[in-house]
């Protein structure tokens, strides 16, 4: 009897690149290695969307358009190349007008894609109806996605198998148009047993000829266990990642998978233990210089507690490493259980997993609920669509208050058409005002990275890589071998001077200064300091000023947050200290106001 047909998506290039760096790996770097995997018999990739978008524009002065045209030239016109998007966000963190939905579409059919997965965090299944249209109205094959996570210990109301079983039926009944269906783990906090039954549960509903697959993560130590109560259960296919960039937090490795069903009646891709050997003998070496965060290599039995997608989880505690506050990291995971449960329980995957991932920061860094995460208050408020439960009363009032908006029930499509900066129009309008061609690719991409993607597009964005042997950072590359003189250096968050020098030469280690320059004032002025370690992401007042208490006078930006400066006092702005895209240190005077 022949072996059930496993199939096998190589996530290597997408998801692997964004849980274990953030996303961050240049193409020219890893082309070597798509061209040794299609010579190892891969034929199925995920290889751009989702957080790969942004990131090639944010850090590494790439066009994703051009690196997905690459990768296509590279595995041939037959290989099923497939992206992630986000229901109504696509590749953006807030939702898109119908207009970008479309564009999304329509830019990705014309630059290789195959197929597009598509999810919504919430599972609310109006968040997928007219993004679905756009994908199958481009001749794409369209993944539709149920969202699975755990619950932190002793929290009910959602993410159980009656649960998923209502969201699968709510897309059968609102003719949601798909080729496969996929049950997507970010956290990779599911239990075998809760995947197992969910797998039987879909099986049963869609019948043998609808394609099953399920995505997870090695996070929380279950994945391989998970995957073989899929397969058991009838899946037909999972995703896989190579080595050095599977396990942790990104997916469980194809070797791994290979020796896991040895003895049983699957079939995994048709895949050579040998030529998948050669494959990751050549990642290993095309990534041999990158830093990889000790965490992206870890299972963490507190996962489950968070829960933290793995594909999320190091992006954020690079960004902790850079701001300085990564001893704050346990803290924070300890935040996102009460965050989660009061939520609503919306699953913890982008966008929602860093609307939770901020709001717990915030709960960390300012003290509980002292501030709203804007995202986390617009979730909560409804304007991303319905929670799956009920958000907390007390959270909901809070979050009106702070954002100064209502809960709605509207559909957030209807609130997106009516903003103008989600409207080709305006963005073609910004491009003209820049010189910049007016392209569709060029529209799309000033409306999904906003200022950001205009920076790319006039080649001011910065340069972030973090490898071992070199610092690329802000355009720099500096060759680290044998350099003398004087570094900072963060150990656990903290900030240390190094003297590094040739030879036997003492080597001096003090703690860091901070930044900031202390700043005299007289008894009627008043400074007004940094809440956290930040970018200055707009200064809102001008010197000679006057303000009112507590007016906004300021924003920061930390990890992919803005935090509001506010007037301490009444008065002028008498000194702004600052400027827009400075890094701040916590503490550091911002102003001062007399």
């Amino acid at each position: 009897m022949a072996k059930k047909y496993i199939d096998v998506m190589d996530t290597t290039f997408r998801d692997g690149f964004q849980s274990v760096f953030g996303g961050r790996v240049l193409m020219e770097d890893f082309f070597p290695a798509v061209e040794a995997a299609k010579d190892a018999g891969i034929t199925h990739f995920e290889f751009g969307g989702g957080a790969r978008f942004q990131s090639l524009f944010f850090y590494l002065r790439e066009n994703a358009f051009d690196m997905m045209d690459r990768f296509r030239e590279i595995v041939g016109p037959d290989a099923n190349l497939q992206t992630l998007a986000r229901g109504i966000n696509t590749v953006m963190l807030d939702t898109g007008s119908r207009e970008l939905v479309e564009m999304h579409a329509k830019m990705f059919a014309k630059h290789g894609v195959s197929t597009i997965r598509n999810f919504d965090a919430l599972n609310d299944v109006q968040n997928l109806e007219y993004s679905a249209e756009c994908i199958k109205k481009y001749s794409l094959n369209h993944e539709v996605v149920v969202t699975l996570m755990d619950l932190p210990p002793g929290c009910v109301g959602a993410h159980d198998v009656p649960f998923y079983e209502k969201t699968l039926r709510n897309i059968l009944d609102s003719n949601v148009p798909y080729d496969s269906i996929c049950f997507k783990d970010a956290s990779g906090t599911s239990s075998p047993q809760k995947i197992y039954e969910t797998i039987k549960m879909a099986r049963k509903l869609v019948g043998d000829d609808t394609h099953i697959r399920l995505h997870t993560h090695e996070t929380a130590g279950v994945s391989i266990a998970c995957y073989l109560a899929a397969l058991e259960a009838g899946a037909d296919g999972i995703d896989l990642a190579a080595s050095p960039v599977s396990g942790g937090t990104s997916q469980p490795d194809i070797l791994t998978m290979l020796h896991a069903v040895k003895g049983k009646n699957y079939d995994l891709g048709g895949l050579d233990t040998e030529k998948i050997l050669k494959y990751q003998e050549v990642l290993t070496d095309c990534l041999k210089d990158y830093f990889i965060p000790p965490e992206a290599t870890q299972v963490s039995p507190l996962i489950p507690f968070s829960p933290m997608p793995g594909g999320a989880l190091t992006a954020n505690t690079q960004m902790m490493r850079d701001n300085g506050t990564l001893d704050k990291f346990p803290d924070v995971i300890k935040a996102m259980r009460e965050v989660v449960e009061k939520g609503g329980y919306g699953t913890s995957v982008t966008p929602v997993s860093q609307f939770y991932w901020q709001q717990a920061y915030a709960n960390v860094m300012f003290g509980p609920w002292k501030q709203i995460a804007p995202g986390y208050g617009k979730m909560v408020l409804g304007y991303f669509g319905k929670t799956p439960t009920k958000p907390d009363e007390e959270v909901v009032k809070l979050a009106s208050e702070k954002l100064k908006l209502e809960p709605t029930s509207e559909n957030p499509l209807d609130i997106a058409d009516r903003d103008e900066k989600k409207t080709m129009a305006y963005w073609e309008k910004r491009l003209n005002e820049e010189n910049i061609e007016a392209t569709e690719e060029n529209i799309f991409i000033a409306a999904a990275c906003d200022e950001k993607g205009i920076a790319f597009l006039k080649g001011d964005s910065p340069l972030s890589v973090r490898k071992n042997e070199k610092v690329c950072k802000q355009g720099e590359s500096k060759n680290m071998n044998n350099a003398s003189g004087n570094y900072t250096v963060v150990v656990d968050g903290q900030k240390f001077n190094v003297t590094v020098a040739e030879g036997d030469a003492n080597i001096q280690i003090t703690p860091a200064e901070t930044s900031s320059t202390p700043v005299e004032t007289s008894g009627d002025q008043q400074e007004v300091p940094a809440a956290v370690n930040g970018n200055v992401w707009k200064v809102l007042v001008k010197e000679g000023e006057k303000v009112e208490k507590d007016q906004k006078i300021m924003i920061l930006e930390a990890m992919k947050m803005e935090i509001d400066i506010n007037a301490p006092q009444a008065g002028t702005i008498s000194k702004i200290l600052v400027s827009q895209n400075e890094a701040v240190d916590e503490g550091q005077s911002l102003a001062i106001i007399s």
